[in-house]
């Protein structure tokens, strides 16, 4: 079996990689991936690209594309060349979901947010599939925590993440155009929204006159082969992210003054700049290198998702686990399918409970430590990339399609 890889500087690429690389199809040998270059790019036709891939396609004749999230470019040429197309989407909003390009018979679709694929299962769609991410926990288990790394990661709380604040939001920009009432209605439903975990009902709120106003104020307009609405777009990439910067904020802030003081309370983030009190701001680091040990040397991890995110386990909580370290996060339906609320980590429900929970889990050390195993173990049982393009290529292919490798089985 081979495989067109579309190789572009994403999270988990290498990992995705190294996991194919333990595979086998039906008949016992290694699946070929075949790394090819792709830039990330928002384009929905490029001839030049189309048609140089569609040439490298019936020359090389793999068997099918992959892809970390969906380029309605990549479809459109797999549906000329005949070829499966899966994209494993790991962004939350992904617009080019919402393309007409979606409906392609050539797609195989996956997305870690099961309210997503609801939302396309109940307009008749069967190209998308739900189907959560995962982790390389092999890799996670072989970077090593030694002295050096303590003395540079060690932390009580830790939160790894963007505060989109690098620079102003598209809501920043667009506040000061509108006229005070719609100004003051948006306030509203951002701070409703804001007290309420595993169900946004911010697209709900947006009637037609409010979005008229805000057009007006900074246009956005929908793609010209896509069905997303202006609502939809103000909703995801305006309102949602702006209450994630409120209230990832407002939580590191009240951390820092509830422990900073006398207790490491560490923030890993690109703007530099930032700055509260309590609070020491280490910085970007590395995916690949720096981040798992982070999650290592934290006693506790915070996963504050992206408010877009309705029902979905990040990326961020998964590598938490993965890496062994303790996972403290906001209520998201999708865990208690897969782990237990406080055998495998712990949620909190309102900012009070967020702080008696760090204070909680602090001063009982086995029990954290526990935890932590507890996912760790699970995670390398049944959520590592391998056992995911396992049920991928199942589902594409069919049954028995292909397999771990014995080797890899037996580290798994």
């Amino acid at each position: 079996m081979k495989i067109f890889y579309m190789d572009w500087a994403c999270y988990a690429g290498e990992d995705i990689v190294r996991a194919f690389s333990g595979l086998r199809d039906g008949k016992g040998a290694a699946v070929e991936l075949v790394r090819y270059p792709f830039e990330n790019t928002e384009k929905r036709t490029d001839p030049a690209f189309e048609e140089r891939f569609l040439a490298d396609l019936t020359r090389e004749e793999p068997d099918a594309v992959f892809s970390f999230n969906f380029y309605p470019l990549i479809s459109l040429v797999c549906g000329r060349a005949e070829k499966p197309y899966i994209a494993f989407v790991y962004d939350s909003p992904h617009i080019a979901m919402y393309s007409y390009t979606i409906l392609n018979p050539c797609n195989h679709v996956y997305v870690f947010d099961s309210a997503v694929a609801e939302t396309f299962a109940r307009q008749g769609i069967g190209t998308v599939h739900y189907l959560p991410l995962a982790a390389d926990v092999r890799r996670l288990d072989e970077v090593r925590a030694d002295t050096a790394a303590h003395r540079r990661y060690d932390a009580d709380v830790a939160f790894v993440g963007s505060l989109y604040t690098e620079e102003h939001t598209f809501y920043d920009r667009m506040e000061p155009k509108l006229d005070e009432y719609t100004r003051g209605y948006l306030q509203a439903v951002m701070d409703a929204q804001l007290q309420v975990d595993g169900l946004n009902f911010v697209e709900e709120c947006l009637r037609p006159p409010i979005v008229e106003k805000m057009l007006a104020a900074y246009p956005m307009e929908p793609n010209p082969d896509g069905v997303e609405t202006s609502a939809w777009m103000y909703a995801q990439y305006m309102l949602n992210r702006k209450i994630t910067q409120t209230e990832r904020t407002l939580l590191i802030r009240r951390i820092g003054e509830r422990f900073g003081a006398e207790r490491t309370v560490a923030l890993y983030t690109r703007d530099a700049s930032f700055s509260l009190p309590g609070v020491t701001n280490r910085g970007r680091i590395d995916y690949y290198r720096e981040m798992p040990l982070a999650f290592k040397c934290a006693k506790i991890n915070l996963n504050l998702s992206l408010r877009s995110i309705e029902r979905g386990m990040p990326l961020r909580a998964l590598d938490i686990m993965g890496a062994g370290g303790f996972l403290l996060t906001n209520y998201q339906q999708d865990f208690l399918d897969f782990f237990v609320p406080g055998e495998d980590f712990v949620y909190y429900e309102n900012d009070e409970d967020l702080l008696n929970k760090i204070e909680y889990y602090l001063t009982h050390e086995e029990e954290r430590a526990a935890i932590a195993a507890s996912a760790h173990d699970k995670m390398a049982a049944d959520h590592t990339w391998e056992s995911r393009l396992v049920l991928i290529l199942e589902d594409v292919f069919g049954e028995d399609a292909v397999t771990m490798s014995e080797m890899r089985m037996e580290e798994g």
